[in-house]
């Protein structure tokens, strides 16, 4: 290869790095994204606690934790589907075991907030 032609590899293997570091910022936004609709259900806790019928109100704060759920496998989904596709070369990305193990966190953590909010 010519001096030129290495270059131009080296310019694309830091794209690829680039695209794995955009990946799990990505991917960490919508972790945050899915955080914030837990935070709506329990704050629809707060607001509506008097509320009655109060199965109305849990039944809202339980769409915004399934939701909340649907966020988190989706991103992790995605951002598998990116990391597959592209090699690292400088850059140590997160192992792909951790989109998962993250997901699973958030959606343990949010199933159980959801069986809290329905006791109160």
């Amino acid at each position: 290869m010519t001096e030129k032609d290495d270059l131009a590899q080296q310019r694309t293997d830091w794209a690829e790095d680039r695209t794995i570091l955009a990946n799990e910022r990505t991917f960490s936004s919508w972790m945050g994204t899915g955080m914030a609709s837990v935070g709506v259900a329990i704050g629809l806790k707060a607001v509506f606690g008097a509320f009655e019928p109060t199965w109305a109100a849990k039944l809202v704060a339980t769409v915004f934790l399934t939701a909340a759920i649907f966020i988190f496998w989706s991103a992790r989904r995605q951002a598998l589907k990116t990391f597959h596709r592209l090699k690292e070369t400088d850059a140590e990305a997160q192992p792909s075991r951790a989109y998962t193990s993250l997901a699973v966190i958030l959606t343990t953590a949010t199933v159980l907030t959801g069986a809290i909010l329905w006791s109160l």
